[in-house]
Parts: structure tokens; sequence; C-alpha cells
């Protein structure tokens, strides 16, 4: 706790994601009240967005809480607040048919195989990073291209066929774990993601019950919405007051003594140039530019009547090497199309890369149209009704996202992940930082989770409160010592 007889620093905080949410959180936990929280939207959350649609609530955004165990904090935040009920829901990995295009599902013996097959492969991938052996590999979509090939000759050759599709099917899915292309993806930095062990926990009632417990103990008014900023001036060379001055799109200025950052990394990849004033340092721009940032959507299909058995998973779409290598449609990019644990009435199809973005500019009747032909494709069934109501996400082209979450592209490494946390100005000037940055992207292993934009927002906290400690209220330059 802070002496609360000493004069408090004043704090803005750009963002009411996850990330700007716990840095407001742990301010107010440690007696730092004297903070505004600026969000472009109309709603808290961010990249967290439950809606209903039917029966069941439609996670727009972040779908599981990725490690169902206590060293994950929002998995305690969900259990603390009482969102999780035993058993817990966590989906199985392997669960559901995969149907080739030619309407033809795969038989489950060969499936389960090929698919331990290319779990292997990615593990293998996923190694790489520790072990550090001093050759590059490359794409992570040139190495797993390599590996599926040497091990489709230890499968009989009637089943290489089916084995191939299946193992390309998954590496499609693979998509989805980074936004991208794989051929964009370095299969070196792959394995720098930290998996906490539980699997992927969903929270029954909507994601965006974990924010509870956050926006509960906010002071009253300190939480502005529909507030986009629209430029950042700061570091004045005396350090004379205020240090920086966040301004809005609608024209109202807020000074401040610090500034904590948690625009998406796709924001700042197009706004950074001209909302920072002065510009950014070489090395945070660098870490914009190099880290990758990719696109993930989700097209939500309801059914008046269900065609298919609940409870049977989905349908994983076994497309071959030579059908995803010709990408004109935006229909390739959808991996898989699964039903929701607690609905029989509505199934959900993932769309990743490029084609996630050209999903947001059709109508959503050539997206009825696309996906029921695909599903009559790949069923066999001719028959298949069209869905009485769709919902689909479109982080893409909005302006406050810009995409999904991030990831290790070629040039990216975890310094670069580093050097976008870093404050600014850094721990070697003269004059206290007064810029503070997070968000996903900006936490080493926990990139593109919900935990990661937490623990990220937590330690930029962590890092005002100590210098308000060191300076016993606000900041004072070394300068003016």
């Amino acid at each position: 706790m802070l002496d609360p007889c000493k004069p408090e620093p004043s704090v803005v905080i750009i963002g009411a994601g996850m990330a700007g949410l716990s840095a407001a959180h742990r301010l107010t936990q440690c007696g730092l009240h004297n903070f505004t929280i600026l969000e472009a939207t109309d709603r808290p959350g961010g990249r967290i967005h439950s809606c209903w649609l039917g029966d069941v609530v439609a996670e727009m955004g972040a779908t599981w809480i990725e490690g169902g165990c206590l060293t994950n904090p929002v998995f305690t935040l969900a259990a603390q607040e009482g969102l999780l009920k035993a058993p817990l829901s966590r989906p199985e990995p392997n669960h559901g048919l995969f149907c080739t295009s030619d309407g033809r599902a795969i038989d489950l013996p060969v499936s389960i195989t090929a698919f331990h097959t290319f779990r292997q492969i990615e593990q293998q991938a996923a190694a790489l990073f520790s072990l550090g052996c001093g050759r590059t590999h490359g794409t992570l979509l040139n190495f797993m291209g390599i590996r599926i090939q040497q091990e489709l000759h230890n499968f009989p050759e009637e089943q290489r066929y089916d084995a191939a599709r299946v193992m390309y099917g998954l590496t499609n899915f693979m998509r989805c774990r980074c936004g991208d292309d794989l051929s964009l993806v370095s299969a070196d930095q792959f394995g720098s993601y930290i998996e906490i062990p539980g699997g992927n926990v969903r929270v029954p009632l909507g994601y965006v019950g974990v924010l509870a417990p956050l926006l509960r103990d906010l002071p009253n008014y300190c939480l502005k919405y529909c507030k986009p900023v629209s430029s950042v001036r700061w570091g004045a060379i005396d350090d004379t007051y205020p240090r920086a001055v966040v301004k809005c799109s609608d024209g109202e200025e807020h000074p401040a003594d610090y500034v904590i950052v948690t625009l998406p990394l796709g924001v700042l990849k197009h706004q950074h140039d001209k909302m920072f004033c002065p510009s950014l340092p070489a090395e945070k721009v660098e870490a914009i530019a190099k880290l990758g940032f990719g696109y993930v959507n989700k097209i939500f299909l309801e059914y008046a009547r269900p065609f298919w058995v609940w409870r049977e998973g989905g349908i994983k779409l076994a497309w071959s090497a030579n059908e995803l290598a010709d990408r004109y449609d935006w229909i390739k990019g959808i991996s898989c199309i699964e039903e929701l644990p607690s609905s029989q009435h509505v199934l959900c199809a993932w769309i990743c890369g490029q084609e996630a973005a050209e999903m947001e500019l059709r109508s959503d009747e050539e997206i009825v149209e696309s996906i029921t032909r695909l599903l009559r494709q790949f069923t066999g069934d001719p028959t298949l009704p069209y869905p009485a109501n769709i919902l689909r996400s479109k982080w893409c082209s909005d302006q406050y996202f810009a995409g999904a979450y991030s990831y290790m592209g070629m040039e990216s490494t975890v310094d670069n992940q580093c050097d976008l946390a870093a404050p600014i100005p850094g721990t070697c000037e003269p004059i206290p930082p007064i810029l503070f940055f997070a968000g996903e992207a900006t936490i080493p292993g926990h990139y593109s989770t919900v935990h990661g934009a937490r623990l990220s927002g937590i330690r930029e906290a962590e890092r005002i409160i100590q210098l308000t400690k060191k300076y016993g209220g606000p900041p004072q330059s070394d300068l003016n010592k």
C-alpha cells in the first residue's frame, strides 16, 4: 500500500481491455486512485466480447482461458468470481470428423493416427526454440511441410492420401494460433510460447464475466467510454508539469505524470508515427514493425433445425496441400466448423489469415451461401439447410483493434517483445519514465493470450507503484533533485 498522506501521481490508461483494467485494478489495490481510463469503444473488455445468439453465448473474441489451473491469473479471477462450475468445460482436441472436399469422412483409425503424428511434429517445432542449435529452420510452413512428407512414408500406401489431408487440414487450423499464413511465422521462435497446463477452459456464461471483479472496485467516473486517443504529447525537456498530455479525438485533454498505453499491436503499427510526439525511439519502432499481428474471425451459424448429431464435435476440413496452395477464395481460410458445447443449434466457423479480412468485406448473404456450399461439399449432403441467423466478428477492419493478436514472425525475437514493453524514457535517463506499454504483445512467453494481457497490465502498474514509493508521490527528475 502507498502512504495515503502523500500526494498521488496522475495516471492515464489508454484502453479498457484486460491489460488496462488489470493495471487500474492493481493501482486501486495499492491505494492509488488518481487515474483515468480512456476507452475508444462503448464497452469494456477490448478483445473480450461476449454476445448472446439464440441459446448460447457467442465469444466474438477470446474464447478460452488458456491453461485451466491456479498459475493462470485469469483462471483464478474466474474461479474467485464463481464463473466456473465442475466439471470444467474443456474442448476435446481431436473430437470431430475429418471430411474431405470430395464429400467423404476419413476413417477414424486413419484420422486418429494422423492427428497424433501431427501433434508430434507440432511438438518438435515448438522444441526448436529451446534447442537453440545455431542453425535456422526457416518458416513454420516449410518445417511442418517437410516433416509431414517424411512421416507420410510411415503410413501404409493406401492410407497416405487421407493421412496427408488430415495433416494439411490441421496445418490450416494451426494458422489460427497466429492468425497469419505459416510462411510468415518463424519456426525457431514458435516454441517461445509458454503453455500453461490445464487445457483450454470455457467460461459458460461468457468470458466477459471475468471483467466484473476488475470493474467493481474502480473509483467512480474514472472510466470514460467513446474516447479514442488522437495524440500523446510527452517528455518536456525540463520535466515541467504536465509530463504528458493525452488528447482525445473530441479535443478533450488529460494531463498526466504517467501514461499506460495498452493499444493493440495492430493499432500501434498503423498509428504510432502519428500518435506520439515526440516520436517513439528506434528500438520501440523496430519492435512494432518486426512483431507479427494476425487476423482471426469467427462466424456463428444458428439453425432452426440442427442437421448434426449433438456432442459429436464438429467438422474439420481436410483440405489437400494443393487445395490450400491455391488460395483464390476466402473460404479456404476456414479450417473447422465446430459445435458449441452449450448449444444444440449453433455452429462456429473459424477463419484466419488474409481470408479473415476478406470475409469482412462480404455481405451476410454471401457468407451464408458460401458456407452452406462448403458444408454441402465436405459432408457430401446437398440437402443441408441454410442457417436461420449468423453473427460474425470483424476485428480486422475495426480501427480500434486492426486484427486479433500477436505472433512471432520471421523477423521477430523475444528481444522485440521486451523492447515493446520497455518504459520511455528508459531507466538510465535522468527523467523518470513517462510512457508505459502493456498488452498481450508485450509479454514474452504469454503473447496472444488474455492472461498475458493481465500480467502485462499488473507489471506496468507495479512500475508506477514503485516509482511512487521512490519519489514519495509524483515523480521528480534527477535534474531537479
